[in-house]
């Protein structure tokens, strides 16, 4: 396969930033046929493919004209998330390599509908979940494949972003997280947070989630918001949101470690993943990018251990981190979301064109979406367990640890 023919459903702001700085820049990648709902979104993908590449695509509304293309690939849907995985399955049953951008499911049988079906026709699936490919997130995944954390016990990770002008102005831009904020409590979008923790507790190979419980807060932040700049969104104003403004999860696992999981969206705040990893021997921090091991002075003035400690885990980029963060260039830090977005694509076109295992596959996609309708469920029963389903039926415990690149293995 030299070049790997693409096609793009979905044009709004994740599939149209993903086309423009990543797809039609990769010299062994052409888009040949581009979709979305709307009209003005389409013709806008055409033109935009048309500019880069010298030759117009085809194009429709209908996302089923996509996946008709006889000389179609592999397709990026990046829809609507309560799209997501029906028109993966639909490409999947056509024989088209899928990578699906992120989303939280909406219920337990459509994922398995997912698993069943890839399982069936073996055709390549990944979940482009970028943060997998976050500098520090491999940084502190490496610390533990080199036993710098000792015995993993507990992670911790957030979705920590003050999105409440997004949600907002979802009308006007067209987007989706207007009506699962008006009509839904969960934690919506836990992938970003928990992609990389599973990855180092070797979740699904190995290791297993098991089950859960959510509690949500009072909702008052959106309400606020919204009657603070009541000018701006008057049709707003009264409106009942469902969605808490804080949900936390908690997961516990096979090997007997946990997980915390917070959805922190619509009160004021910085942007935060929180990713944190803990251990016998130490625990990694990635907000301050600290490693703090085992034997290390103990503190009991907070202010000083920051003052001494943050950064710390720079000094072991030159041993620890993977060689795609010591090689990446500007033009890939500037593509998208400070590289991650070129890493995990760059991943999925190399794995089908050598037709090798995907870095983030379909059991990774079930599980991590699946965190969504479960904590659904836990909350409206008051924060009851809930089981988490085992997707791999059974083969968790005989699949190998595979991270999604090649990480550094110091004194061997």
């Amino acid at each position: 396969m030299k070049k790997v023919k693409f096609g793009v459903i979905g044009y709004g702001q994740r599939g149209s930033g993903m086309t423009q700085r990543i797809l039609l820049g990769m010299s062994d990648v052409e888009v040949i046929g581009v979709c979305d709902y709307y009209e003005d979104r389409t013709q806008q993908a055409m033109d935009d493919v048309e500019k880069a590449c010298g030759k117009r695509p085809f194009g429709s509304t209908n996302y089923m004209d996509i996946l008709n293309m006889e000389a179609l690939d592999a397709v990026m849907i990046a829809t609507s998330w309560e799209t997501h995985v029906p028109f993966a399955i639909e490409a999947l049953n056509k024989g088209i390599a899928v990578a699906m951008e992120v989303c939280g499911a909406y219920n337990i049988d459509s994922i398995w509908e997912l698993v069943r079906t890839q399982e069936r026709t073996g055709t390549p699936f990944m979940f482009l979940e970028n943060c997998c490919f976050g500098k520090t997130e491999l940084l502190g995944t490496s610390f533990v494949r080199n036993g710098l954390l000792g015995e993993l016990v507990h992670a911790h990770g957030a979705y920590a972003h003050h999105l409440c002008y997004e949600i907002a102005t979802g009308e006007k831009h067209r987007h989706y997280r207007l009506r699962n904020y008006l009509l839904r409590n969960c934690d919506n979008y836990p992938t970003h947070e928990l992609g990389p923790i599973a990855k180092a507790l070797n979740i699904n190979r190995g290791n297993q989630m098991l089950s859960l419980v959510s509690v949500g807060s009072k909702s008052v932040g959106m309400a606020d918001y919204v009657n603070r700049n009541a000018d701006k969104f008057p049709e707003l104003v009264g409106k009942t949101w469902q969605q808490s403004d804080i949900v936390n999860t908690l997961i516990t696992c096979a090997d007997g470690s946990t997980i915390s999981l917070c959805l922190d969206t619509t009160l004021p705040r910085s942007y935060s993943r929180q990713f944190t990893l803990r251990g016998t021997g130490g625990y990694y921090e990635q907000d301050t990018n600290l490693l703090y091991r085992y034997g290390d002075r103990e503190y009991w003035d907070t202010e000083r251990f920051y003052r001494d400690f943050a950064g710390s885990a720079a000094k072991l980029e030159e041993d620890y981190l993977p060689d795609i963060w010591k090689t990446i260039t500007q033009a890939d830090l500037d593509a998208g979301h400070g590289g991650m977005d070129g890493l995990e694509m760059r991943a999925f076109v190399n794995a089908l064109k050598a037709n090798k295992e995907m870095p983030i596959d379909v059991y990774d996609g079930a599980s991590w979406m699946a965190i969504s309708a479960l904590s659904e469920a836990s909350i409206k029963q008051g924060g009851a367990p809930q089981v988490i389903p085992d997707f791999t039926n059974g083969m968790w415990t005989v699949r190998k640890p595979k991270d999604v690149v090649d990480l550094p293995i110091v004194n061997k």
